[in-house]
């Protein structure tokens, strides 16, 4: 891919207009204007003509679909910072590389996921839905009217420490928060003394001593269900847990059950198992106060759309020029 003909470029969902308008400039960009999700016989017929497919989490690549790729298929550069959408071996195995979009939605994600840990323990949607979809309910202010819990003093247990991990223990230290984390490797020193960070290695003895629970690990064939029915039953009754990762990482079901029967106070979720699919149980869950939920949003805002859009193009770009591009994910990393 080092002539000067530009590249075919399918992208599979829609854009930021900025980002698309560069794609155009830049290579033989095939757009999807109305967002419609690709079905799997479009995507098939993608990869048997583009040179480059830009794929988004919700676009199934998997081995069987890699398998039917054209011999010009050279990069899946995939508009995400996860790749689990994506058979990464299968890619390798045809000399197919992929990229990603790392290290541009660590702000906007753990804003989110700082939003969820309040917003549940002081029952933030309870409240306004009050105004809205409850009208005349109000009758004023009252001292033990809508009472919820403090978040100063509380202990916040990380799962994940990574750079999402990390930027939501800055955060939390910030509203008084004693910051525990479990994670496959201790972070540095400096950083458990910044942050004044406890470090477990079981996360088991962690759940069983933390008031709030923030899921901020990878998914990947070693985290499906890492918060089990069994990890579940370990959190007190008056826990909370917050999932801004993915929502295969905590077992729905048994969730469900854990706050259908009072052992866990509430939870706050923006990924679930079945996107977009939501468990018609959580939402009557919601009805009741018990959850907030929120509809896979936590690292949509514009800035961070355009930034990964800016890092698609870096890395076609990069790849076309004949250089290794700087977002490559290798095979057995993920």
């Amino acid at each position: 891919m080092t002539n000067k003909k530009k590249p075919k470029v399918y992208i599979t969902r829609k854009l930021p207009d900025v980002v698309e308008t560069r794609m155009r400039e830049l290579f033989d960009a095939e757009l999807n204007i109305d967002d419609t999700p690709r079905s799997q016989p479009e995507l098939v017929a993608a990869v048997k003509r583009a040179d480059v497919l830009v794929p988004t989490l919700t676009d199934r690549i998997d081995a069987a679909l890699i398998e039917q790729a054209g011999p010009q298929l050279k990069l899946i550069a995939s508009f995400s910072n996860g790749v689990d959408h994506i058979d990464i071996d299968a890619a390798a195995r045809h000399g197919i590389t992929v990229t990603n979009t790392p290290n541009v939605l660590t702000e906007d994600t753990a804003d989110m996921t700082m939003a969820l840990i309040l917003a549940v323990p002081r029952r933030l949607i309870e409240g306004a839905n009050i105004l809205t979809d409850r009208r005349g309910e109000w009758a004023g202010w009252s001292p033990t009217w809508m009472l919820g819990r403090r978040i100063s003093g509380k202990r916040v247990g990380i799962v994940g420490m990574g750079r999402i991990g990390t930027a939501v223990a800055r955060r939390a230290k910030a509203f008084g928060l004693s910051i525990h984390y479990h994670n496959r490797k201790r972070v540095s020193a400096e950083t458990e003394e910044k942050l004044e960070a406890t470090y477990w290695d079981s996360l088991d003895q962690m759940l069983a001593r933390v008031d709030i629970v923030s899921v901020n690990c990878p998914s990947t064939p070693a985290t499906f269900h890492l918060l089990s029915a069994r990890r579940l039953a370990l959190m007190q009754p008056t826990s909370y847990i917050v999932n801004t990762a993915r929502g295969s990482i905590v077992d729905e079901t048994a969730l469900i059950k854990c706050l259908r029967e009072g052992k866990i106070a509430g939870a706050g979720l923006d990924v679930f198992e079945n996107e977009p699919a939501v468990n018609p149980k959580l939402v009557k869950l919601a009805t009741e106060g018990k959850v907030v939920l929120l509809p896979h949003m936590s690292s949509a805002t514009l800035e961070g759309r355009i930034d990964m859009g800016d890092k698609v193009v870096i890395n076609i770009r990069t790849f076309i020029d004949g250089h290794r591009p700087p977002d490559r994910v290798l095979p057995g990393r993920v």
